[in-house]
């Protein structure tokens, strides 16, 4: 089944800062961004258990578990076992370093084998006290967190996960499956694969306003080409493109942060927010099936939602075009 036939809407909620990504959230803050999330009508919600050890997966649970399940769409992640030990010593998150310093202290171990989907899948059941996952996404199985030995790991995910995938949606239990990775090169290497049958995939960060330029060229095309769809995760950047310091879960570089002062130069201009340009671009691509922009407070629920609806003049994108701002070939909402 194509994503875009099981995702309820285009906007979804990137769960991510609901681990304690840079900063402990109170409990009640958490909470009351979930359902903040829903009262806006959102109702994809995505989930990993490396998001604070558990952590984003067990609020996530406790503020969804009043909703009716057939009303929305979970979507989380393998390749992640939580355990119940505690760490002792630091935890490598490769490029993503200390994002979630603020999360639970559990171990969390690395494993792409079959049996241990399974397992990470239960794990996942319970803390987000449901009966079903609708979407399974093989997490990070690419070269920002394993560095050379990124094809190994894909090599075991392709031998266990992928299999494992297939067949529990093939049987019904889940509805669709793909990897959730930082990288296009991995998604690449996926679709070249003649077995197994993946549904699209979560690409988080590569598929934006401010770095397209690869997925554009060498993915996005396959992807529309075999009716898949891809789910844009970080569509901000990781806050860089609305004015935060971070981009790709490090400090922006000068060049970053002077394509984003020159993109702000002309959305100014033309009184248009930036939030608004991110989701907005991202989603004029015919391949991307939904956008799931993380949010840690309630209020910033109610601005992606004014974003993905504000109203944008056409030629705020014709000069982003002209100004190489953006790629000569990507699709615009004009």
């Amino acid at each position: 089944m194509a994503l875009k036939d099981i995702l309820p809407s285009r906007l979804g909620f990137g769960a991510a800062p609901l681990g304690n990504m840079f900063r402990a959230i109170p409990e009640a803050e958490a909470l009351a961004t979930v359902e903040a999330a829903w009262n806006d009508g959102i109702r994809y919600f995505d989930n990993a258990p490396s998001y604070g050890a558990g952590l984003a997966e067990i609020r996530m649970g406790e503020a969804l578990k009043g909703k009716p399940r057939d009303a929305y769409v979970i979507s989380t992640k393998v390749g992640r076992i939580v355990l119940d030990e505690i760490e002792h010593t630091p935890r490598d998150n490769g490029e993503k370093g200390e994002v979630f310093a603020h999360g639970r202290p559990n171990k969390v171990v690395n494993d792409y084998s079959h049996d241990a989907t399974l397992r990470s899948l239960e794990d996942s059941l319970k803390r987000l006290q449901t009966d079903h996952i609708d979407i399974v996404w093989v997490h990070d199985v690419a070269q920002d967190f394993y560095g050379d030995e990124w094809l190994a790991k894909f090599e075991e995910a392709r031998t266990g996960a992928f299999k494992a995938l297939d067949r529990l949606r093939d049987e019904g239990v889940i509805k669709a499956w793909g990897l959730g990775v930082n990288r296009v090169e991995a998604v690449e290497l996926l679709l070249d694969l003649d077995e197994p049958r993946p549904d699209g995939s979560l690409l988080a960060g590569r598929y934006t306003l401010l770095d397209h330029d690869r997925a554009l060229e060498r993915l996005m095309p396959k992807v529309a080409e075999r009716g898949l769809g891809i789910v844009v995760g970080g569509p901000y950047s990781s806050g860089a493109l609305v004015g935060g310091p971070n981009f790709e879960y490090a400090p922006a570089t000068p060049e970053i942060l002077a394509k984003v002062a020159a993109i702000k130069a002309i959305a100014d201009r033309y009184g248009v927010s930036m939030k608004a340009a991110g989701l907005q671009f991202s989603l004029a691509n015919p391949a991307v099936a939904a956008v799931i922009p993380g949010a840690s407070r309630p209020q910033r629920i109610a601005e992606d939602t004014a974003a993905l609806n504000e109203t944008i003049p056409a030629d705020f994108w014709r000069e982003l075009r002209e100004a190489w701002l953006v790629h000569p070939a990507a699709p615009l909402p004009l």
